[in-house]
């Protein structure tokens, strides 16, 4: 029996009714001990976070393949939880004490980190009763946190393995230095902005009498960042610059301070920027690090001059004038800085070269610096600039552990979807540098070493341990310093199950089945997975990697806060429905390509939802209910063509399905569903069961109900479940964990080929009535002509019995649907009355061709008498003159897109409707002519 529904669909009370009995059943892991397992792990929330809309497409994207291998009989785990997010979440809480006049150096560290556990748990589940809201089916009953108990001996067993195998280790180096939190970040939390700032250029002087070959004493240098002069090193020159040949080697003696430093070659320096030359900055700039390894400077004699918080400091050689000492490196609350300071001592000096203009009259005019918009490295969240700061840090040798996975994805045992992302994989893997684990916090995992008194480390996962390496009597300090949270986050696919303890879960679940990532943390998170799978279980940690790309503003813009371009995704869902934002998530998602937020799709995929509504209110108002047979057929044999035609359809959209599944094409799979749904089973077989609710009607209609249920389901679970509820009772037999279509019987040739014949004539000549401005309720004739067939690729010119026949079977639908009266076979002379389905007696074509509109069809041609239907001149004149204005209007867009001026220089939205425009006309120049040949 089924349950009759309301009028109306109400998304909202559906989606929370439905999540909290999947929920509180079980239901998002059944218990399958024995089916086969397929495993997807949540790339970790920060705890701090909330869902944006790349949460929504990443977590959609899952949900679909999750709840589709349920579907299918798998043992399906779908691991959740966050990450603890180490800079995010201390912020958060120094903010709150910040709030109280109160601040994190007021208390002891294991003081403050009580605090930060107390607002985990008080405000840290912000995100995760949003991902509910999405429909997110994860298995909440195991949710993880990167701080949990077992997951933190899995942070430290790892860091301590890899110290042991010489793969973890300290060293000095440039790291990205954020001022304001005074820690290390990693590259994804850097944010570079377009700031205005300004290039000066400087005279550094040759030393002992050296000139350059057109008699110069000095070399140029040019610099955005001219405070940093005063920890210079080296200036580069490119090794073929003729005009820096002869004094490669030679040295020169820096204004300020009076430190000599070499010339070098180096293929960095560009000769046809600037002058050529280049100031070495070692340590402080990422470039010059580099440039000055290959100078021959080991990074322990590398300067540096500025200070945790970006003052200026001695610097090793003591060569820093003390007036700079204590000054902040840029102006800060209208006090000068180093920068000030530093370009104003270079003036005074003659040892900087003004900028030179002209104003209106043509006088030169002099600057101390050419104006230049610059790309500055900002903290995502300290927002100060990023200082290039060389310091004593932790580090991983990605190198060697990055050979493995490259291998895995050269020999195809990971796959990257889509493909062409496996050459920026590569790029990166093979270019590998070496990785900063350590930051300057004290929320996150500490590091497990301990230093005595000479600064030598000992690493162990305890204390105890240490002290038994260090020996007894000698006195330890423990790092102060915390892992980068991307490092426990390596270990998420398996440390989620329980490794390094072999449990169950390990055993069954480790290697995942897939990752879904975007590609944006590609090398952040993806790849940094496969090196710790391979280094802590000799496995990756999944054979399939798909990356999608970002959800962008509906201008194609990166949404950004400073943009004001943002959307919620929860607002999304409370307007149109989660299922609505799912699905406009799913067919939106095409391999290699980002998405553009549309608001009037996801209310048109609402529209959808509502179609799906009342088509089954249509179903249970004519008796056709659920729970007929099983997901292998609907346990009879129909007879009827259209309702073997319908299963025959449920059987391709599943395999459609299946494939573009197995593929990773969502768009193609919720094109496929979408279409199915609509188009073949509301917008048709509904209408030609329509006046035919016989047994075996009803039953397969049912049936074809629930499997597309059960198929669209993945996409849209909220509403496929109410329905699937209320369609029949089976409270023990949720949509969620019911089976995948699996039917047994063949597509039926013929009944496909003469339902599809049906739709094809029907549409064509709904389209014709269109063209000709017929009205819709209009009773036609149809008198087919030109009714020949082809015969092994040749025309045979004797008459179509098909055809016939088609009419005659489907004289009903086509009496109803085609609003036709009468059908007559030119060559025969054989004619049907469609409402009664016998033959008639009528004036024959030759009588009716002069006012025919003409239709071609499957090979065949039909026309449709018009005498009395409209008047044909002024149809004619009105299609000249629609064709006359498209024509002119397709001519003049023409003109204005092949203009490079326009093209290049127009507003980007204004090309881009400029070509959508002509596009539009362009086809209807083509439908008007067809339209206007149709009247002949």
């Amino acid at each position: 029996m089924s349950t009759e529904l309301p009028k109306t669909f109400d998304p909202a009370e559906i989606e929370a009714r439905w999540y909290a009995h999947w929920e509180g059943e079980g239901l998002f892991r059944p218990d399958r001990p024995q089916a086969e397992p397929y495993t997807i792990v949540n790339p970790p929330p920060n705890v701090t976070g909330s869902l944006h809309i790349g949460h929504a497409l990443d977590n959609t994207l899952q949900d679909v393949m999750i709840r589709y291998e349920r579907l299918r009989g798998k043992d399906a785990l779908w691991v959740v939880g966050t990450d603890h997010a180490g800079i995010a979440t201390q912020m958060v809480v120094e903010r709150q004490l910040e709030a109280n006049q109160d601040k994190r150096t007021n208390y002891s560290r294991e003081d403050f980190i009580a605090k930060v556990w107390e607002w985990k748990e008080e405000s840290g589940g912000t995100i995760t009763r949003q991902l509910r809201r999405l429909g997110c089916s994860m298995d909440w009953s195991r949710e993880q946190f990167t701080m949990d108990d077992h997951f933190s001996q899995a942070v430290l067993k790892t860091f301590v393995d890899l110290h042991k195998d010489g793969l973890i280790y300290r060293d000095k180096r440039l790291v990205n230095w954020d001022p304001k939190l005074k820690t290390a970040i990693s590259d994804l939390e850097v944010e570079t902005q377009d700031v205005k700032g300004s290039f000066w250029h400087f005279r550094y002087a040759l030393e002992d009498g050296v000139t350059l070959a057109d008699g110069r004493d000095y070399i140029e240098v040019a610099t955005t960042r001219p405070e940093t002069m005063l920890a210079d090193m080296a200036v580069a020159v490119h090794p073929d610059d003729a005009r820096y040949a002869s004094v490669v080697g030679k040295h020169v003696v820096l204004p300020i301070t009076g430190r000599r430093v070499p010339i070098v070659a180096d293929e960095h320096a560009d000769p046809e920027l600037g002058s050529g030359a280049v100031k070495i900055t070692p340590g402080h700039d990422f470039n010059d690090f580099e440039v000055g390894k290959r100078a021959g400077f080991k990074p322990a004699d590398m300067l540096n001059m500025l200070d945790g918080e970006a003052n200026v400091c001695q610097t090793a050689d003591g060569l820093v004038p003390e007036e700079f000492l204590g000054l902040h490196r840029f102006k800060r609350d209208g006090v000068d800085g180093a920068r000030e300071l530093v370009v104003r001592r270079l003036k005074e000096l003659g040892c900087l070269i003004p900028h030179v203009t002209k104003d209106k009259e043509g006088n030169a005019v002099e600057h101390d610096a050419e104006p230049r918009t610059i790309a500055t490295p900002f903290g995502d969240r300290g927002g100060v600039v990023i200082e290039p700061w060389l310091t004593d840090q932790w580090y991983v040798d990605a190198e060697t552990l990055a050979k493995k996975p490259i291998e895995a994805v050269k020999s195809g045992v990971v796959e990257i979807v889509p493909k062409s992302w496996e050459k920026t994989f590569f790029n990166w893997m093979e270019n590998i540098q070496p990785w900063c684990v350590s930051r300057q916090l004290w929320w996150g995992h500490r590091i497990p070493a301990w230093y005595d008194a000479d600064g030598k480390a000992y690493v162990a996962m305890t204390e105890e341990e240490a002290q038994t390496q260090a020996g007894d009597g000698v006195t330890l300090t423990r790092d102060e310093d915390v892992l980068d949270t991307w490092f426990s986050s390596a270990l998420w696919p398996s440390a989620t199950l329980g490794w390094p303890d072999k449990t169950d879960l390990v055993e069954k679940h480790y290697p995942n089945s897939l990752l879904i990532s975007g590609f944006d943390i590609l090398f952040f998170w993806d790849a940094r997975m496969m090196m710790m799978g391979q280094y802590n279980t000799g496995q990756n940690p999944w054979p399939r990697l798909y990356l999608h790309g970002l959800v962008r503003a509906a201008d194609g813009q990166k949404m950004s806060k400073s943009k004001g371009n943002v959307v919620d995704p929860l607002g999304l869902i409370d307007q149109y429905g989660a299922d609505a934002l799912r699905f406009f998530m799913a067919a939106m998602e095409s391999q290699g390509r980002d998405i553009k937020m549309d608001d009037k799709r996801i209310e048109g995929y609402r529209n959808f939802a509502t179609k799906l509504w009342n088509a089954t209110r249509f179903c249970q108002s004519n008796g056709i209910v659920g729970g007929i047979g099983d997901h292998t057929g609907p346990g009879l044999a129909p007879k009827l063509a259209v309702n073997r035609w319908i299963i025959g359809e449920v059987i391709e959209t599943r395999d459609a399905l299946d494939k573009a599944l197995a593929e990773l094409r969502f768009d193609a799979a919720a094109n496929t569903i979408y279409h199915f749904v609509w188009d073949r089973f509301c917008d048709w077989y509904i209408e030609l069961i329509k006046g035919n609710f016989d047994e075996e009607t009803r039953a397969v209609a049912g049936w074809a109900l629930d499997q597309i249920l059960v198929m669209l389901h993945p996409f849209m679970p909220f509403i496929t479940e109410e329905l699937w509820s209320k369609q029949a009772a089976r409270a023990d037999y949720p949509l969620i964990t019911a089976q995948w279509p699996d039917p047994q019987a063949e597509i039926d040739a013929a009944a496909k080929a003469e339902i599809d014949w049906l739709i094809g004539f029907t549409t064509a000549l709904r389209s014709a009535r269109a063209e000709m401005n017929i009205p819709p309720g209009t009773r036609l004739d149809v008198i087919v002509h030109n009714d020949r067939k082809f015969v092994d690729g040749k025309v045979d010119d004797g008459v179509r019995t098909d055809l016939l026949g088609h009419f005659e079977a489907n004289s009903t639908a086509l009496y109803r649907l085609g609003r036709i009266d009468v059908v007559q076979i030119a060559m025969t002379g054989a004619a049907i009355d469609l409402e009664s389905g016998k033959p008639v007696d009528r004036t024959t074509y030759e009588t009716n061709k002069k006012v025919a509109f003409q239709l071609i069809y499957d090979n065949a041609t039909y026309y449709i008498p018009l005498e009395g239907v409209i008047d044909i001149e002024s149809e004619k004149a009105r299609l000249g003159k629609a064709l006359d204005a498209s024509t002119k209007e397709a001519k003049s867009l023409e003109g204005r897109l092949s203009n490079a001026n326009f093209v290049d220089r127009a507003k980007p939205e204004a090309v881009e409707k400029a070509r959508a425009d002509h596009a539009h006309h362009t086809a209807e120049v083509e439908r008007l002519t067809a339209a206007l040949a149709r009247l002949g």
